[in-house]
């Protein structure tokens, strides 16, 4: 049972709990992590608030977007493309200090 107190490895594996909600860790260091989480309460309210944070999440943004607006972003995104592309085309490149100087002043 948890005894309420923080302990030394809190932070190690309050860094990784992401990893453990989606069981992206080995089995030996998942099962670390569980054996922590029932022996700290701390640490088990932040997980649970994780747990909560990264299902809401996953709730509220996997709708996708209507094609005919994917399509209108796409199309903006390569009109600015091609803007940017032809203005630097447009703007001469910068001369180097060496370059700038009168052959005369050498």
């Amino acid at each position: 049972m948890s005894c309420g107190h923080p302990h030394d490895d809190c932070a190690s594996v309050l860094e990784h709990v992401y990893e453990y909600i989606d069981h992206e860790m080995a089995d030996d260091d998942l099962a670390t992590v569980k054996q922590h989480l029932d022996d700290c309460s701390p640490c088990l309210a932040e997980y649970g608030l994780e747990q909560a944070v990264k299902s809401l999440v996953h709730r509220c943004c996997s709708e996708v977007a209507p094609e005919d607006l994917r399509a209108k972003v796409l199309s903006k995104i390569r009109q600015v493309q091609a803007g940017a592309v032809a203005e630097a085309d447009r703007v001469p490149a910068e001369e180097p200090d060496a370059a700038k100087q009168s052959p005369a002043l050498s």
